[in-house]
């Protein structure tokens, strides 16, 4: 997947299927057997992580842990002039 995407727009579309993602978690614990509501997660989960994975290729990690793989030989979390996403920086 390209990035096209600023890196706010990115973080608010992650912000928005994040959001879908727990709202339809929920309607599934009352509807397990809802087929469409757990296509439309399922679908959600996978956009959600093509988008994490873009983030975390062109911006750095989302999250202190768990989410991010190291390439090259460097470890490098972010450059010295710029905050961790949750650091508020980034969130909408």
């Amino acid at each position: 997947m390209e990035n096209t995407l600023s890196r706010k727009d990115l973080m608010r579309k992650i912000q928005e299927l994040s959001f879908c993602a727990v709202d339809l978690n929920l309607f599934l614990n009352t509807h397990p057997y809802d087929a469409q509501a757990l296509q439309d997660y399922q679908y959600v989960l996978n956009s959600l992580r093509q988008l994490k994975d873009l983030y975390n290729q062109n911006y750095g990690p989302l999250m202190n842990f768990g989410e991010a793989y190291v390439t090259g030989n460097s470890w490098k979390w972010v450059a010295e002039d710029e905050k961790w996403p949750w650091e508020g920086d980034m969130v909408i």
